[in-house]
């Protein structure tokens, strides 16, 4: 097992970051959207604490992946894979990054705007109200999580794509 990326696998370091990154998503899109239609409660509070820590724990993580990516490059891709599915696949990857960061932020600011205290990167921050930004960001927030759940679809349905039509093991490199 190889803890860096070598030309035909992804190494240790970015298998652990790919598949905690899926739990993560795995846990925190179902519990974002289970908190939209919840009552202001305890349960409420706990929960959505849980999920901005989850959100945050993400956030730090995607990071941590983009600089891995910078200093531990992507396998390549099979020589039968034509270009087009190259480029697709990088953009797809790109759009995942851009949708994360994009889910993390808008919530991120949608709490400052809505008045509250938010930690991030060991600072305190806390800006004033201004319920016009928060909803903004909530839409953002909202719109967001839609479109990462399209894209991580893509992402699995090209990984079955390739394993059923074009006889390509592209899981066995990331597993």
């Amino acid at each position: 097992m190889h803890v860096k990326n070598i030309l035909t696998e992804y190494g240790l370091i970015s298998k652990f970051l790919h598949w905690v990154s899926a739990l993560l998503l795995l846990v925190q899109i179902p519990l974002g959207f289970y908190l939209v239609d919840l009552d202001f409660s305890q349960e409420r509070l706990t929960l959505e604490n849980i999920h901005v820590i989850t959100g945050l724990a993400i956030f730090y993580l995607v990071i941590f992946r983009l600089i891995n990516k910078i200093i531990n490059p992507t396998p390549k891709l099979d020589s039968s894979i034509f270009k087009g599915q190259k480029f697709l696949a990088k953009l797809n990857h790109i759009f995942l990054y851009v949708t994360i960061l994009s889910i993390t932020l808008s919530g991120i600011l949608k709490k400052l705007f809505n008045g509250e205290e938010l930690v991030v990167f060991f600072r305190t921050f806390k800006v004033q109200s201004n319920f016009e930004l928060n909803e903004l960001f909530y839409d953002i927030h909202i719109y967001s999580n839609y479109l990462i759940i399209i894209l991580i679809a893509v992402h699995i349905l090209a990984v079955v794509t390739h394993k059923i039509f074009f006889n390509d093991n592209l899981l066995k490199k990331i597993l």
